[in-house]
Order: C-alpha cells, then structure tokens, then sequence
C-alpha cells in the first residue's frame, strides 16, 4: 500500500469530564492501523490481526453479511471459476446460502446454458436429491451417494418417492443387488410447503435426520435435513429479479469474447467474469470494452490486478467489479515461477482505495486458508471474497470421491492454468499446438483436498466462514460490512504471534 499523511483521533471525555485517550489509530489508504504497525513492505493476511472496538452489537445475528456491488450476494462469498470446484451442484447449494458460484470459462456454452436453467430451476429451500429407480444397481447408489452432503438417495417410482437408501443400508450388501429391495419405505415425508420450523420439530419427534418433501400431487420437491432447515432460517437465498438463484460465469479474453458474453447472458447469467491471469494488458482492455460496449445488463467483473493502476484501467473500460490477486491461490505456482505476485492484503487494500474513488468495487481473489482470512479482506476494502480449493474438498465440487490408503476421504484440485487444465482446453488444436502449449504452464495439476470429516460439506464451510465474519464484525462494532471495512483496526504481528493464535486442541 501507498502510505498516505497519518491521520490520528482526538481524545474523548469521559462522563465526568476526565480526558481519556483512545487508542489512536494511522490510516494509510482507507485501512486504519494502530500507531507503529506500518512497515515498509506489503502485507498478507498472517502478518496482521484486527484490535477489538468498543461495541453495542450485541449478537452475531445483529450483523447484515449482503453485499452493496450489484452482485446480488447476501453473504460475501464468490466461488472461484475452476473446474474442479464450480459445478451446478455446487451452484446450486452455494446460491441457496447467499453466494454465488462462477462457472468457468472452459464450459461449453451449451453445458454452461445447461448448467444455469438447472440451477434457475432449483427450490430455494429445498435441496435437491439424487433420486434413482427401484431398479438401478447398489453400485450405482454407492456411486452417487456423496454427490450430496446429506448421504441419501431417494428411490422415486412415476416421480413420487417410494423410499430411502442410506450408505448404512448398502453395507455388507451385494453390489449387483437393486435398490428397491433395500430401501427404506418408512421415511419422513412433507409437504414442500412445510416451515422449516415446522420440519425441524417434526424430525426431532422422529428421531430422523432427513425429510423427502413433497408437491401437492406427490411428486418429489427436494429434500431437507434438520440442520437445512436451521440454515434455512439464518441464510437469505441470492435470488434475481424472478426470485430465481443466482449463478455466474467466466469468459476468457480470446476468440470472440463479445459473442460468448452474449450468450452466457442470454442463458440467464446473471454476472460476468472476464478473467485472464495477467488483467492488466490491453487485449483484456480491449475484450472488456467490447463486452461493455453491449449493454447486456448485468455486472461485469474483470482481473486480476494487484495495483492502483490495474484497478483504474480496468474500471474505466468498464469493469464494475475488479478481481485481485495474483499468486496467493493454492494451486497457483506463478510466484515461485515468475517472482510476479504481491502479498494479497496489500494488494486488496490499495486497489480497493483506487475502485472506491471511481464508483466501482474490489473481489479478493485467492489467499483464504482460514474465516479469519475473509474478515481481513473484507476489512481492507474487498465486497466479495473468491474462494477456490478451500472448496474443492466438499461433497459438492465436481470431482469424485475417493479415499486414500488411510481411509480418509478426498477429491482433487488442479490449478487452471495447469498441464491438466492446459491440456483440456486446448483439446481442439493441433498435437504440436497443444505440446507447445504444455511447455508453459503454471500451477499444480493434481493436489488432493481431504474433506474435513467436521466439515465435509460446502454449507458447513459456509456455517465455518460466515460465523468467523459475523463474530469479527460485533468485536468491530459493526452491523454491515461496509461498516465493518470504515470501523476495523488492525495490527501487525510476527509468526510468533500468528502462530500464539491457532489452537491447539492436543495440547503443547
């Protein structure tokens, strides 16, 4: 960050009259700091912590998480356009919490117009089941049982629910065997328009955790859990104008960029990515401004950028979102390849200033490892915050379950820009355009992400993150988000104290 002339507060009264010093403060930017914590290098998000306010906000449910950059988001959560992680079920389940999934760039626009009119289609408190027939297989149950983080498959004759079936039901159970001799007849069922007060009480008197939903003609509208229907009543859907979820997607900026924009937005997009590693260059320039010069209606996000610069250029091309980041994601190997990259605090905190004086808001993309790492980003400017393969190692990312020879659970990641992603994309060229291509990738092209068996699903991540902001918020003092970014202090510490914070739950 640029410094900028220290401003520092006055001193208050007290009741009776007595001076009393608040803590001062230096603001460097829009980033107020404790005095002395400016060093002369960039910052990321280990090497700072946030100091307490004195607060009236009294609960966690006092805090309003919705966004203020047109993108429609109730909880200030992005998910990343990466193969790996951006499908429809992940879509889907992420927009029902408030956030919104971008698919990538790679997807066909076929697939991709497929993708969003399911998403478009779902309920916006149900979730949706994988169903199957009586008929099918064991093996295909096992298969697609953990598709969805509520480990059920619901057996459906005619479109109406006939049963249940639970791994435990396949247990010891012959792999060829069909389904409908297995499942379970006797399940909770209700009506779709059941509360989700109504719904929790009626499982707990059940003793049950799941309930099949019902349409007035008995066909299957979804399912819910008892925790769903306590999301259901903390979490407000990101929704567009027809009360429909909302999804995003990406476009590159070669071929005929306009065109893809076009389409995407004609298929019911409700946002646009226009993403290339290196965003400040003047073919991303030159695409942005053709798909602005359209006018399709919808907020245009483009990067990344990590300066002052990249931000204005952009902006005034017409971005109305800019993405920054370069280097900080985990399957990112740009920085230890190129030595191109700029701690991601820093970079979020200046070209937030920078979108703030143009009318135009900042994503921070890359860098979150922890909740904590998404309340500094949004403390340093950011309206959203871009997650990637922190959410691949859920139920709900694209990739298959497997388990390694210590039985745990994983799914793997692969950065895109990778051999592996290289490979996909350039599927259509000629053998030696591809091997020449291959010859320069960056990123990691097989990583294996656990799923936390604590948190094995992308809502619980969601519960995990949101509480973390929600709590960082009432220490602030703050009941929005832009309050919270105007209210923040923060502080720079050593490993030592960074390391002086993590738990340790088997003691030293």
């Amino acid at each position: 960050m640029r410094p900028s002339r220290p401003i520092f507060s006055r001193c208050a009264r007290t009741p009776r009259g007595t001076r009393r010093a608040r803590p001062l403060v230096v603001t460097i930017g829009r980033v107020q700091f404790l005095p002395g914590h400016q060093p002369p290098y960039d910052l990321t998000y280990d090497d700072l912590f946030l100091v307490p306010n004195r607060t009236d906000v009294a609960s966690r449910f006092d805090v309003d998480l919705s966004t203020v950059d047109g993108s429609g988001t109730t909880i200030p959560i992005v998910v990343a356009n990466m193969t790996a992680v951006a499908g429809r079920r992940m879509a889907e389940t992420v927009a029902r919490r408030g956030g919104i999934v971008v698919l990538p760039q790679d997807l066909p626009l076929g697939a991709a117009a497929d993708t969003i009119a399911f998403v478009k289609s779902r309920s916006l408190t149900a979730d949706t089941p994988v169903a199957l027939e009586p008929d099918h297989s064991v093996s295909e149950a096992v298969a697609l049982m953990h598709k969805r983080a509520h480990g059920a498959i619901v057996v459906i004759e005619a479109g109406k629910p006939v049963g249940v079936v639970t791994e435990a039901a396949c247990a010891d159970v012959d792999r060829f065997a069909r389904i409908g001799e297995i499942a379970n007849g006797d399940f909770v069922r209700a009506p779709a328009s059941t509360s989700p007060r109504e719904l929790f009480d009626l499982l707990e008197s059940q003793h049950a955790h799941l309930a099949v939903l019902t349409h007035d003609d008995g066909s299957l509208a979804g399912v819910m859990t008892r925790t769903g229907a306590i999301r259901d009543g903390i979490y407000q859907p990101a929704v567009d104008a027809d009360g429909a979820l909302r999804v995003a997607a990406a476009v590159g900026i070669n071929g005929d960029v306009a065109a893809k924009a076009k389409s995407l937005v004609d298929s019911g997009a409700d946002l646009l990515v226009i993403d290339t590693a290196h965003g400040h260059q003047a073919k991303m320039l030159e695409s942005l401004a053709a798909v602005a010069g359209l006018g399709l209606g919808v907020p245009l996000v483009a990067g990344n950028v990590v300066s002052a610069e990249g931000t204005r250029d952009l902006a005034e091309a017409g971005a109305d979102i800019i993405k920054v980041g370069v280097g900080p994601g985990a399957m990112c190997t740009t920085r230890m390849m190129t030595g191109v990259g700029r701690p991601q605090f820093s970079a979020v905190a200046e070209c937030a200033a920078a979108a703030k004086e143009l009318g135009v808001h900042v994503w921070a993309d890359g860098g979150v490892r922890h909740p904590r790492d998404v309340a500094l980003a949004l403390a340093a400017g950011a309206s959203n915050v871009m997650i990637g393969s922190w959410f691949a190692g859920t139920y709900e990312s694209p990739g298959d379950l497997r388990v390694d020879r210590d039985g745990n659970a994983y799914k793997e990641s692969f950065g895109m820009a990778s051999k592996r992603a290289v490979a996909a994309r350039t599927a259509t060229d000629s053998g030696f355009d591809r091997a020449r291509k291959a010859l320069f990738e960056e990123g990691i092209s097989r990583s294996r992400m656990r799923l936390d068996p604590e948190r094995p699903g992308v809502e619980d991540l969601i519960d995990h993150i949101c509480s973390g902001v929600r709590s960082a918020c009432t220490y602030a003092g703050a009941r929005t988000l832009p309050e919270f970014h105007e209210r923040a202090v923060l502080g720079v510490q050593s490993a030592a104290g960074f390391a002086e914070g993590r738990p340790l739950p088997g003691g030293w």
